[in-house]
């Protein structure tokens, strides 16, 4: 299956577990993997044929900004979840949200997949 590569979606939130990540906030990324079938586009040359990312990626930057949860887990699977419910081209979706300035003394991330 072909892929649509996304990386580097960048939003400031106010996820996190601990009072202070939710009172001050701080920024998240995320890097998309889109399975689809790229042919119909190649062919064409028609974006109406493809996923358009220059709407994949302003989405995804809302729900990183948008309504805060405890943990990472969580906005990726609220992204992957409207990916496949607002793009039916998408077949399987591969999520990693990175918090650079999780509370630990480590850069952490998570990855999921998600099939349609």
């Amino acid at each position: 299956m072909d892929q649509i590569r996304i990386s580097g979606i960048n939003g400031f939130g106010f996820h996190g577990v601990y009072p202070e990540e939710r009172r001050v906030g701080q920024r998240f990324m995320a890097d998309l993997i889109l399975f689809t079938d790229l042919s119909a586009a190649a062919l064409s040359d028609d974006v109406n044929d493809s996923t358009d990312y220059s709407k994949v990626v302003p989405d995804v930057k809302e729900i990183l900004e948008g309504d805060p949860v405890n943990l990472i887990e969580s906005l990726a699977e609220r992204v992957s979840s409207h990916v496949l419910s607002k793009y039916p081209l998408v077949q399987i979706i591969e999520v990693t949200i990175y918090k650079p300035e999780a509370p630990v003394e480590a850069a952490v991330a998570v990855h999921i997949r998600r099939d349609r």
